[in-house]
C-alpha cells in the first residue's frame, strides 16, 4: 500500500516507472534526467537537474515528511565512499559486526574463499550440532556477497546445505570467514569514465556438484571496468558435455546482458557498442554462432 501511494505521487510529478526495474522511476526532459530508486521507504535520487531534484525533495517532504540525509554515504548497509577515481561500495561495518559475533575460530589465514579442490557432499560427515548458527552465518554471507563478487561461488555452495549442515560444511564456512577476516576492506569500485562499454564474461564448471552431477554457471558483466552484475548458480538440469554446460552458461549471461542493455537505455546510455560475450570454450562458441543448433541445445 505504501508503494502504491508513493507510485501515485511520483506519477503526478511526471515520473515514469521503469519497465525493466519496477523500483526505478525516471523523469526525462530534452536536457536533463532525474533517477529515483526506491527500496521500501529508503530512496536514492540522482540526476543532472539540481533544481528538479530540490523540487522533488521539497514535494516529498511536504507530502510525507521525509528526512533528507544529503550526499549518499550509506544505503541498506552499503557504505559509499566518493573518490577522485569513482565511487567505492563496501560493507566494512557489517563485516566487522559479522566477525565479532562469530563464535568460530578464525585465526588461520585463508587466501581464497574456498580451497580450489574442495568438494562439499550432502551425506559425508557427522551432523553439525548447531544448525541455526550455520544458517545465520550463511544468510549473512548472502547479504555480504552483494558487494563481494569473489564470494559468489562459495556462498552458493554453502547455501545448498542449510537444511542439514554437516561438520565438513561448517569447516568450509570457517574457511570462508577466515578469508573474509583478512579481506574486510574489499568492495566494488565504480570507476568514473566517459568510455562506457559493456562486457560479459561467462564460464561453467561441468558436472562439478558431487551430489547431483550438475554444472555451475558463472558470469560477470563489466560496465567500463567495473562489475555491475554477477552470479554463480547451479544449473537446473544435467549437461551431457562441457560444451553443453558452457552453452547454458552463455545463454544465462545473454539473458542478463539483454536486460542490462535495456535498463541502461532507459537511463540514457544509448551509445553502447555491440556487447562482447566472452567464453573460453570453442565448441560452445561454434554452437552459439550456428543458429541451426540453437533449438537442439535449448531442449
Amino acid at each position: 500500500m505504501w508503494f502504491a501511494r508513493l507510485n501515485e505521487e511520483l506519477k503526478l510529478l511526471g515520473y515514469e516507472q521503469s519497465k525493466n526495474d519496477y523500483s526505478l522511476f525516471l523523469k526525462k526532459t530534452l536536457d536533463h534526467i532525474i533517477i529515483v530508486a526506491i527500496y521500501v521507504d529508503d530512496i536514492i535520487v540522482t540526476g543532472s537537474d539540481e533544481a528538479g531534484i530540490t523540487h522533488f525533495k521539497e514535494h516529498l517532504h511536504s507530502t510525507f515528511s521525509i528526512k533528507d540525509l544529503g550526499l549518499l554515504n550509506y544505503f541498506l548497509g552499503i557504505e559509499i565512499s566518493h573518490l577522485p577515481t569513482g565511487i567505492l561500495m563496501t560493507r566494512k561495518k557489517f563485516t566487522r559486526e559479522l566477525l565479532q559475533d562469530c563464535p568460530l575460530t578464525l585465526t588461520k589465514l585463508a587466501k581464497t574463499p574456498l580451497p580450489t579442490t574442495f568438494k562439499l557432499h550432502v551425506d559425508v560427515g557427522d551432523p553439525y550440532p548447531d544448525p541455526e548458527l550455520y544458517r545465520c552465518l550463511v544468510g549473512k554471507l548472502n547479504f555480504l556477497s552483494h558487494t563481494r563478487p569473489d564470494l559468489s561461488f562459495a556462498v552458493q555452495a554453502l547455501s545448498q546445505f542449510m537444511h542439514h549442515p554437516l561438520l565438513p560444511h561448517i569447516q568450509a564456512l570457517t574457511h570462508v570467514l577466515s578469508y573474509i577476516s583478512h579481506t574486510q576492506g574489499q568492495g566494488i569500485l565504480l570507476k568514473a569514465t566517459d568510455q562506457l562499454t559493456l562486457q560479459a564474461y561467462s564460464d561453467s564448471d561441468w558436472a562439478s556438484c558431487p551430489n547431483t552431477r550438475r554444472s555451475i554457471t558463472g558470469y560477470v558483466l563489466l560496465l567500463g571496468n567495473s562489475p555491475v552484475s554477477w552470479k554463480s548458480k547451479k544449473q537446473s538440469t544435467n549437461s551431457k558435455s562441457s560444451s553443453e554446460a558452457e552453452y547454458r552458461a552463455m545463454a544465462a549471461t545473454a539473458l542478463e546482458t539483454t536486460w542490462l542493455v535495456r535498463l541502461l537505455q532507459e537511463l540514457g546510455v544509448s551509445h553502447l557498442q555491440r556487447v562482447a560475450l566472452n567464453c573460453d570454450n570453442m565448441s560452445a562458441i561454434h554452437i552459439g554462432k550456428n543458429p541451426v543448433f540453437h533449438e537442439e541445445q535449448s531442449t
